[in-house]
């Protein structure tokens, strides 16, 4: 665990000293106050990580502490040490939120376990609070806050609740499936999302599983069965790698398309479906349709918008946030604590290109959660390819002078200055106080460039 900064407040000297020869061999830094007030005047000048304080003290006591430090919002979490261990002062502790209870006289492991439980508890807090303060600014199950992601979630907000179909097109590992089930969850439809792989499918089984068969159509049809686009009727139907189904395939499909009725196999009877149509590709359309893979008159059909998934070296400001989501969740799977992405880990994973995008970053994310035994994940973590990534070609720094780059001062000062937050906010665990004291700007500073840069 990294050091912290921990106040101990008690009224006798001698007990404040001995907490604070207890605590500093752990690494962290300890600071004294003899009572409450004084104990409000140090959180004044400097944030703490934990306070430990004693219950019955001049002035002010423990319990007067945690009730000013709540009304005020703070959430530092407290500690109340005393030797008088009634219910009702436990009572009126934890109904202000004390964070552990500890009775005099006391070990002191028994301080130093409390202390110990207590920061990781904080640290668990604070991962969650912020992947979710981050997860709430994008949209749906998206996580990115960069310029590429913005565009998308404005024009997924404003074509998702319609019925138009939609053409996603993108890179193999950047999401489409994600974004086609986030466009049913926000359309409002109250029929299923209904997914299938063209690619995945053999063309003489893809027909059938489109459209559906009776009983008897062909061998091996030994009952009736509904197809992928009556089961999608009044939901959405998502055709991944719309390239791949055949071109005698897409002329059915363009005619239920234009005619709201499907046809089963061996059936004469036509069935009316409300379709909704989010098809994918990984594919240039263009050149399919040059290529004679894709009918023109169904990309007409489908493209009635269209949706370029960001690759992942277009958008290397969601680099930290979604290489911690991933550690996180693999790190629960594995019943761990989630490490810290080191500087030295994510310098290497913002140089790399990002040849298989998010997919692959989440596949590199499980590795380091399943090979880190500690409490960060460093290079040694990660392939050995990263060790020799470089730069990706959109975001390498360009030569002076090169014509088609910005030279202003500003814009390059700028994105410096986003960097270093993103690696001040990363390593601090998302804590304010301590990033500001990295940066060496006051908290203030930190909280005006957090908004101007939208990173708060």
């Amino acid at each position: 665990m990294s050091a912290k900064r921990i106040l101990v407040v008690d009224n006798e000297a001698k007990m404040r000293r001995l907490l604070e020869l207890s605590l500093r061999p752990m690494g962290h830094d300890v600071a004294q106050a003899a009572d409450g007030e004084e104990a409000l005047a140090a959180i004044d000048r400097s944030p703490f990580d934990l306070v430990l304080t004693d219950l019955r003290m001049p002035r002010m006591d423990g319990i007067a502490l945690l009730g000013a430090l709540r009304e005020r919002g703070d959430d530092v979490p407290v500690i109340v040490m005393t030797a008088y261990g009634t219910i009702e002062t436990a009572v009126a502790a934890m109904k202000l939120g004390a964070a552990d209870y500890i009775i005099r006289p006391f070990e002191m492991e028994t301080i130093e376990m409390a202390v110990t439980r207590v920061l990781a508890m904080q640290a668990v807090e604070r991962e969650n609070r912020f992947l979710k303060e981050e997860l709430s600014r994008g949209w749906g199950d998206f996580i990115g806050v960069s310029e590429p992601m913005q565009a998308l979630y404005q024009l997924l907000k404003r074509a998702a609740p319609t019925r138009s179909n939609m053409l996603i097109v993108g890179e193999t590992g950047t999401g489409k499936e994600l974004v086609a089930r986030a466009i049913h969850a926000a359309s409002g439809r109250a029929g299923l999302f209904v997914p299938i792989n063209c690619a995945a499918i053999p063309t003489d089984l893809l027909e059938s599983e489109l459209f559906g068969h009776i009983k008897g159509a062909f061998t091996g049809a030994l009952r009736d069965r509904l197809g992928k686009c009556e089961l999608s009727s009044g939901g959405t139907i998502f055709l991944d790698e719309i390239t791949e189904m055949p071109v005698h395939l897409q002329a059915k499909l363009l005619r239920v398309l234009q005619e709201g009725t499907i046809e089963r196999l061996g059936a004469n009877v036509l069935t009316p479906v409300d379709l909704r149509v989010v098809a994918a590709t990984n594919r240039d359309p263009g050149q399919m349709m040059e290529a004679g893979v894709l009918r023109r008159d169904l990309y007409f059909r489908l493209n009635v918008v269209r949706v370029d998934v960001p690759l992942l070296r277009d958008r290397h400001g969601d680099i930290p946030l979604l290489a911690s989501h991933f550690l996180h969740k693999y790190s629960l799977e594995l019943g761990r604590a989630t490490p810290r992405l080191g500087s030295g880990a994510l310098q290497r994973l913002e140089a790399y290109a990002w040849p298989g995008n998010v997919r692959e970053l989440e596949n590199l994310m499980e590795r380091a959660a399943v090979l880190c035994r500690g409490d960060e994940v460093t290079p040694e973590h990660l392939p050995a390819e990263l060790a020799h990534a470089e730069p990706a070609a959109s975001h390498a720094t360009p030569a002076p002078g090169a014509s088609d780059e910005s030279l202003s001062m500003k814009d390059h000062v700028e994105t410096l200055e986003r960097r270093l937050i993103a690696g001040a906010l990363q390593r601090s665990d998302n804590n304010k106080a301590a990033a500001a004291r990295l940066l060496e700007i006051s908290e203030r500073a930190l909280w005006y460039k957090l908004k101007r840069y939208r990173l708060h």
